[in-house]
């Protein structure tokens, strides 16, 4: 069956942030990932994952300002430097904190800029991502999100993305692919995994609606996990769902759908 890492931005945030990697390997993770470390010291983070035997898997690069409401500036033409700048920083954290891959928000659509200036921005980004994340050996993910749960973000399809990925054409970006935002955009979600396995570095899982654990939705998991051990999936699956009441009351999916 499918590994599973927690994700410590939605998992365990009744707790303190640096307290919730305890949490996490006390429920049986060995893995975890979130959004951004970049409020606290790589060297604090790292030993939080070394004493808790846990290995990182994913975090994002800088996003903006994520409590104003950002959510990416990768399509930004007027962003530009802000991202490069974020690019160098989250590589001298990953270097840290030993995680193989980082994630790319391409964020929300600006009002009243040319559509063809957004993708050129973001073609190009992702190219200097990917090239600086190269020599690092590192890989860089793009992650499409529905525009229901963030109106306007610019990249939400995996056709889109895809298409986007073959024009930089970069051997070391690859595809995110986040079952509920899949599942609120277009559905297909087995068939749509076995077609780009080769894209597919990381998936991230919720159920629909609601956001909240595996098995309290309208998405068949047991049927999911059972494909992905099929067709030879080998990455990490982030568990970044909204708890429907507590992370370790909710914890049970783990055994019910993957037995």
């Amino acid at each position: 069956m499918p590994q599973f890492a927690a994700n410590l931005t939605m998992l365990f945030n009744e707790a303190p942030f640096l307290e919730r990697f305890n949490l996490a390997a006390k429920a049986g993770f060995k893995a975890v990932e979130f959004l951004f470390p970049y409020a606290y010291s790589a060297q604090e983070i790292k030993a939080h994952l070394d004493t808790n035997q846990l290995q990182l898997v994913l975090h994002n690069l800088p996003a903006g300002n994520w409590d104003a409401g950002e959510r990416g500036i990768a399509c930004h033409p007027d962003r530009i430097d802000e991202f490069r700048a974020g690019v160098f920083s989250a590589i001298e954290y990953a270097k840290v904190l030993g995680v193989g891959q980082l994630n790319c928000l391409a964020g929300k659509v600006l009002e009243g800029v040319n559509p063809v200036v957004i993708r050129t921005t973001f073609i190009e980004n992702l190219r200097f991502a990917a090239s600086e994340l190269k020599k690092a050996n590192l890989r860089l993910l793009v992650e499409p999100i529905n525009t229901f749960d963030i109106p306007g973000f610019y990249l939400s399809r995996t056709s889109q993305a895809i298409e986007i990925m073959n024009e930089v054409n970069a051997e070391n970006l690859y595809l995110q692919y986040d079952i509920y935002h899949a599942q609120r955009m277009e559905g297909e979600l087995a068939n749509t995994i076995q077609k780009h396995l080769s894209r597919i570095a990381h998936i991230q899982l919720a159920d629909n609606p609601g956001r909240n654990e595996p098995g309290t939705g309208e998405i068949n998991y047991r049927h999911l996990f059972t494909c992905l051990d099929r067709i030879g999936y080998k990455g990490w699956i982030g568990c970044e769902y909204k708890p429907a009441s507590t992370t370790e009351a909710g914890l049970g999916w783990l055994t019910e759908l993957t037995s």
